[in-house]
């Protein structure tokens, strides 16, 4: 090995400011506890007759002669207990003299900068080894080794250790514990694996770090492995090895195995215990912690901070606020309630008690620098307690003491809308680096999302360095919660593409997705067919998923199936089922699943009540209606929002009551919304109440002047009476007002591809086919004895031509060109984004009969299922 090679990563400067006075560039720094070679804090406690007087070096400066036969010792115990400085300064004062220095003076004072983090003088030191020769010393190497991968230049270290031409199991223990420490855990198991190869045996302080690596990352299977080479080496009974099983086992999950290795122990210490403790706790066993907590107590083990740190946690979990308490009187009686994991631990139990000022007394306990956790996890208590203008004051009040906030800190306030926008927390993130990172990536786009900008959120997205499955499902709802099938099915596809592997609420977010009117069909069901192969398919949130998808897909009886396969069944599932079966016209089935929900003990919310109230309105249930809403407010303790007032003012409306309807109004806490008046103004368009129509129409062109239904709806009304005059001066104030009618269409999917038809559309490459077969439904259906009812036509038109235009609706045109385009026994599926209008509607009654086919209209209000000549309506459409 040459000189030159093992220090290029060295500055000139450096070197020669070290050569030249090497005492004036051996800085002082605080050094941590005593460890050894492989990282481990030394259990063996200072005492003070070893103690090395702190003007030991002066008196080797005054007898150089005694320092040349004697201070490779001192050195040694002086840098085990002493201050960085006197050994760095008694190394020094040797090198001045000009003494011949050793390898176990250069590996004592590598060690100190190696516990002090002070990797500058550790440098200094190293080029100090290449010029004595001491490379080849095994215990410098190692010390060199220590010190890069404990002040975190991993590369260094893998160099100095490549470049030892001879290594210990020390050594390799070094390097491996240096990968753990820095996260690097891939890198520690395949060293270990090579370690075996090369034939170095690991002893106790090498499987600590392995076994570590291995709970980190999760590796159960290889964890057991491990254990088996503990017992067969021999260290089975070594206190090290059974506390870092104890660990290994909990980070898996395996607490039976960590509890078996706890019961073997022969010599269990106070890490014994925390760590079967912590263990527990991490793992939601909390009484099972509780006991172990007070068997520790009765063994007479030392309590220490790591105990009550996670006792006070378990104590959070269970929300047990009176033990919290005591054992915060046992901690000021101790005197830690300082200690920095304590303190954090009682933040978090007050915070998950409710008690935010206790919580907030235990932050603001110590005067001194708050850090960065201590900040976000009392940010996160008020949060948590519904808080947020006080967790938005701090998080602005530790901007201003200087306190730099990590990602977990700005994934919790971004939650804190509306007082804060995610504008203004982006623009710091990037300052401060972050948004690359998941969890504020994800936490930034779900902002983003709920504020509606899903562009924003796709850009952030976009920027996430390495994206977790939690990322890919966050966009994914996104997509969803805007409606945007095609995006969200890209999405899905592309993170398949990335070797993420989707979890139970990305595929519920993605079908979540397809329940959208835009979203083809046969999307939902090929992501059924994927959640069942990954076998998702039976948790709660894809089932609940895919029973809302079928249900507004127009697949009532798919919804059904999935219903009844559920093995439990939450709130969102019997809500899916009744506003389901209410949208396709199952009236009494969807009070039967409602009655079948109170027999389970199912608690109802108000959206329960929303759908069953519906129900009753689509089926004509006036009665029933009035019952439900009795019951909601006065056996539920339900207070009705405006939601609950608008389906009862349709009920009422579409019974055509409409004086009712208005004192419903008329007792109304609130202003009525837009909906309640469209209600009322649709109710008058049936009753020809012109009236009361112009009132509820004047309320909803106030409310929304901009939104064609109110003038439309009215000038039907106007139309229907006859009154020519007064529908132009409708349609002349919508051109003024610049309000544009929004255009009637239907589509219909056929083939996984979805064609669009407006009235008298005659862009469809199959227009000649599909007019011949409107012709040809138009001969039958006369021979059923249908005649066109006119009245629907609101246009002042010859009576002939109203007939010519009732026949073009685009509906008609769907249904016409699903009638060629699709087999026989195949169902037809067609949606419109307005309410199909009545004369179309008997019409596709007599051609279900026709055709004998089973035909699905979808409009803007509800599913119209025809099948034999009738509706699933009951005509009360």
């Amino acid at each position: 090995m040459t000189g030159s090679s093992s220090i290029r990563t060295l500055g000139n400067s450096q070197r020669t400011r070290f050569l030249e006075n090497p005492s004036r560039n051996l800085h002082h720094r605080a050094v941590p506890a005593p460890s050894d070679s492989a990282g481990h804090a030394s259990s063996t406690p200072p005492r003070a007759k070893t103690l090395v007087s702190p003007d030991v070096h002066h008196v080797f400066d005054r007898s150089p002669q005694r320092a040349q036969t004697g201070y490779s010792p001192s050195l040694s115990e002086y840098s085990r207990y002493s201050r960085n400085q006197g050994p760095l300064d008694l190394f020094a004062s040797v090198h001045r003299w000009g003494l011949p220095i050793d390898g176990s003076a250069l590996s004592c004072v590598i060690n100190v900068c190696a516990n002090s983090f002070d990797q500058n003088t550790g440098r200094q030191v190293h080029c100090q080894c290449v010029k004595l020769g001491f490379l080849e010393d095994v215990s410098v190497g190692t010390s060199l080794v220590d010190m890069y991968m404990k002040t975190e230049s991993v590369e260094d270290g893998r160099r100095a250790f490549d470049e030892m031409s001879d290594r210990n199991v020390i050594s390799w223990t070094s390097l491996l514990s240096g990968y753990t420490r820095n996260n690097l855990n891939g890198e520690a198991v395949e060293l270990f694996r090579r370690m075996q190869v090369e034939g170095i045996k690991p002893n106790a302080f090498t499987y600590t770090a392995v076994l570590g690596a291995l709970g980190d990352d999760g590796l159960a299977e290889k964890g057991v492995q491990l254990h088996a080479m503990v017992i067969k080496d021999g260290f089975a009974s070594a206190t090290y090895a059974g506390n870092s099983l104890i660990n290994m086992y909990s980070k898996v999950g395996m607490v039976r195995d960590a509890r078996s290795v706890f019961n073997a122990m022969e010599n269990k210490d106070a890490v014994t215990w925390n760590s079967m403790i912590s263990g527990y706790v991490a793992n939601g066993h909390d009484m099972e912690a509780l006991v172990m907590f007070h068997s520790m107590r009765n063994a007479e083990v030392s309590l220490s901070q790591l105990t009550f740190a996670n006792v006070i946690k378990l104590c959070a979990n269970v929300r047990e606020l009176s033990f919290a308490r005591q054992l915060h009187c046992q901690v000021v009686k101790m005197g830690l309630e300082f200690d920095d994991k304590v303190r954090k631990a009682l933040i978090g139990a007050y915070s998950k008690c409710c008690e935010m000022d206790d919580a907030f007394k235990s932050f603001s306990s110590v005067s001194r620098y708050q850090d960065v956790v201590s900040w976000t996890a009392i940010i996160t208590g008020y949060l948590q307690n519904g808080q947020v203008a006080q967790a938005v004051d701090l998080f602005c009040q530790m901007r201003r003491e200087g306190v730099k906030p990590n990602e977990f800190t700005y994934s919790l306030i971004l939650g804190a809308q509306p007082l804060i926008s995610p504008y203004e927390v982006h623009a710091q993130v990037i300052k401060t680096n972050c948004q690359s990172l998941s969890t504020v990536g994800t936490a930034l786009l779900d902002a983003y999302v709920k504020i509606g900008s899903t562009d924003d959120a796709s850009k952030v997205f976009k920027s996430v360095r390495e994206k977790d499955v939690v990322s890919w499902s966050a966009m994914l709802a996104g997509y969803a919660l805007s409606g945007d099938t095609e995006n969200a099915v890209k999405v899905f596809l592309q993170l398949g593409k990335e070797g993420v592997r989707p979890n139970e609420f990305t595929y519920s977010s993605v079908i979540n997705a397809c329940a959208a009117p835009s979203a083809a069909v046969e999307q939902g069901k090929q992501l059924h067919a994927c959640s069942i192969k990954s076998g998702y398919s039976d948790a709660i949130c894809v089932s609940s998923a895919l029973l809302t998808m079928y249900a507004k897909r127009g697949n009532i009886e798919s919804a059904n199936k999935v219903f009844h396969r559920q093995r439990e069944r939450d709130l969102v599932s019997w809500n899916s089922m009744v506003s389901g079966y209410a949208q396709h016209g199952h009236a009494k089935k969807a009070l039967e699943v409602f009655d079948e929900m109170q027999r389970q003990k199912m608690t109802a919310d108000g959206i329960t009540f929303i759908g069953v109230i519906s129900a009753c309105t689509h089926g004509g249930f006036v009665k029933e209606g009035e019952r439900y809403y009795d019951m909601m407010v006065n056996d539920h303790q339900i207070s009705p929002t405006m939601e609950h007032y608008s389906c009862l003012v349709d009920l009422y409306s579409r019974a055509g009551m409409l004086e009712k309807a208005m004192d419903t109004i008329n007792g109304m806490p609130f202003p009525p919304s837009a909906p309640v008046w469209r209600s009322i103004l649709a109710g008058c368009h049936v009753q020809r109440n012109l009236e009361l129509g112009k009132l509820a129409a004047e309320k909803l062109i106030s409310l929304q002047p901009d939104h064609s239904s109110a003038y439309v709806l009215l000038s039907n009304i106007y139309a229907a009476a006859g009154k020519w005059k007064e529908r132009a001066e409708v349609r002349k104030m919508m051109d003024e007002r610049n309000v544009r009618k929004e255009a009637g269409y239907s589509w219909i999917e056929v083939k996984n591809k979805t064609h669009f038809f407006l009235a008298g559309d005659v862009s469809h490459p199959l227009q000649e086919r599909i007019y011949a077969k409107l012709e040809e439904l138009g001969v039958r259906l006369r021979d059923y004895g249908y005649q066109p009812d006119t009245n629907y036509v609101l246009h002042d038109v010859e009576e002939e031509h109203k007939e010519a235009i009732l026949s073009q609706h685009s509906e008609r045109l769907a249904l016409a060109f699903g009638l060629i385009a699709t087999s026989p026994e195949t169902p037809i599926q067609i949606s419109k984004n307005l309410r199909v209008c009545g004369d179309c509607h008997n019409v596709i009654k007599l051609v279900s009969v026709i055709e004998r086919r089973e035909i699905i209209v979808r409009d803007s209000n509800r599913f119209h299922h025809f099948n034999s000549g009738s509706c699933s309506c009951g005509d009360y459409w």
